[in-house]
């Protein structure tokens, strides 16, 4: 049975805390309890409540960092969709991308010479190649789009990645807490002393041997003013905006659409009844935990849609729009778009006094990379860890499962009054822990009190127990994308319903 150790004891000895429970701060925190670490996380918030919750939702090698002589990111990602898929292979998917040719943008011969490396560069097994493509009459695309190129990357439910990450890392021992804020840490005596704060306003504290600072955005933030410390680094703060439409075409494949700036944005079909457009690139300078997409942000998105479909969006087309800051480590490029997507890792501390490693950018495809490059710098510190292991360790769900379809027909016929379309979903978010939550479950009344769109309390109490969700948003938002089908009512009941059964629970 999972805890979430929140009575910790005072100035407890960790071997390595780690502040932020993004994507990057959970991969680290897997990747070191795996080798033997005892580790310690802490996230402010809910786990992928910022940066990663708010991506495009790709496991991708990022085509257009080409243009940018990216290749060593753009080969270590496109390597790291074959790995993931296998991972992961309830929330990671294939997906074609189809790229309509626009001469004036883009001559063929660049598009076709990308594709090229893009094929080549990075190590393709499962993941069929790309090719031209002609448009018939009936394509969605206006009709004066004539041809394109298509070829493959990945999707992802990136709030779940975390999650699984974090499922992980408490697996192999680690405490995660979320909802705990580090106030400071200072190092004495060999070692760092970290003070704590719980949501409810409780102090705790602890010590560890190594610290890493994966706050995101927060980043240098945190080494200024909670840990006084120079930022090496500087950070741009960037923010990528999306919107949600009703789907604005048939068939499963995503398109990255061109623009006049040199951008992309990508149109890809989203939980069946949607489609979702993004990403914007726009400097930041505000709070990043109160980014909101912009009413210029949302003009841009909708007329480079509108420049390439027949079918035409207004803004009251938009269904729900989110956005996300991306930190970025500051490369002087004078475009947003152009600033390096690639991480950097900064380890400090004289010989003989506890390191800090700080984490700066990286994109959600990487972060499995990006922490065993961590773990390779702070070997020195750790004489007693274990080697690399995460490459061919399955995220949990992912164990003993060939693919959803198969899953959720097994589930069918093991529980034959269970609705396709919970088990379609539950295979795709559970994989096969989804055996978990239906343990010792009969028939549809076992699944308690039914909260509206599909979602039943036995979910919730289970999301609960098992994934360290809290409040409303964190369901309907970050363990599940429920919100864009529940109403208003049900969302209110949602949230009484936790208030009344877990007492821990917190306002949405």
């Amino acid at each position: 049975m999972p805890h979430d150790h929140l009575a910790s004891p005072v100035a407890e000895v960790y071997d390595l805390a780690v502040v932020g429970g993004g994507i990057n701060g959970v991969g680290i925190a897997a990747d070191a309890a795996g080798r033997g670490l005892s580790v310690f996380l802490c996230e402010k918030d809910d786990l992928a409540s910022h940066t990663s919750s708010a991506s495009s939702k790709l496991i991708h090698g990022g085509l257009r960092y080409l243009e940018h002589h990216e290749f060593r990111l753009v080969r270590e990602a496109l390597a790291e969709r074959e790995v993931l898929l296998a991972k992961a292979p309830h929330i990671v998917k294939p997906m074609r991308f189809v790229l309509p040719h626009r001469p004036h943008l883009r001559p063929a011969w660049m598009i076709r010479a990308g594709l090229f490396l893009y094929d080549h560069l990075g190590k393709r097994e499962r993941l069929p190649a790309s090719r031209g493509l002609r448009f018939a009459a009936g394509s969605p695309l206006k009709p004066e789009i004539t041809r394109g190129f298509e070829y493959s990357d990945c999707w992802v439910d990136d709030a779940r990645l975390v999650v699984l990450n974090a499922m992980a890392a408490r697996e192999k021992g680690a405490h995660i807490h979320p909802r705990t804020r580090c106030v400071s840490a200072r190092r004495s005596k060999g070692l760092w002393h970290i003070h704590l704060e719980h949501a409810d306003g409780s102090l705790f504290s602890i010590r560890a041997r190594g610290l890493v600072n994966a706050a995101g955005p927060w980043v240098a933030h945190l080494l200024r003013e909670d840990l006084k410390q120079p930022s090496p680094y500087g950070i741009r703060l960037i923010q990528g905006s999306h919107i949600v439409v009703p789907k604005l075409y048939d068939g499963e494949q995503a398109y990255i659409l061109q623009n006049e700036d040199r951008r992309i944005v990508f149109a890809i079909p989203y939980l069946e009844r949607f489609t979702l457009i993004g990403t914007t690139d726009r400097e930041y300078q505000g709070d990043p935990a109160k980014v909101t997409i912009t009413a210029e942000e949302t003009d841009y998105l909708l007329k480079v849609v509108n420049d390439h479909f027949r079918k035409q969006l207004v803004h009251d087309d938009v269904l729900h729009s989110f956005a996300g800051v991306r930190p970025l480590c500051d490369d002087e490029s004078d475009e947003p778009s152009a600033i390096t997507r690639d991480y950097t890792l900064s380890l400090a501390g004289a010989p003989g006094e506890a390191p800090l490693l700080s984490v700066f950018g990286g994109k959600l495809t990487t972060y499995r990379k990006l922490a065993e490059s961590a773990m390779k710098l702070l070997q020195p510190s750790f004489a007693h860890m274990g080697g690399s292991w995460t490459a061919n360790a399955t995220l949990p769900g992912g164990e003993q499962m060939q693919d959803v379809p198969h899953l959720s027909e097994a589930l069918c016929q093991r529980f034959g009054w269970l609705p396709n379309s919970l088990a379609q979903r539950w295979a795709t978010s559970y994989g096969s822990r989804v055996w978990r939550l239906l343990d010792g479950v009969n028939n549809l009344a076992d699944l308690g009190e039914h909260l509206g769109a599909g979602l039943y309390a036995l979910e919730v109490d289970y999301l609960y127990r098992e994934e360290w969700a809290r409040s409303s948003s964190d369901i309907l938002w970050r363990r599940s994308k429920l919100g864009l089908f529940m109403s208003a009512s049900q969302q209110k009941r949602l949230q009484q319903y936790l208030q009344q059964h877990h007492a821990s629970a917190v306002a949405a």
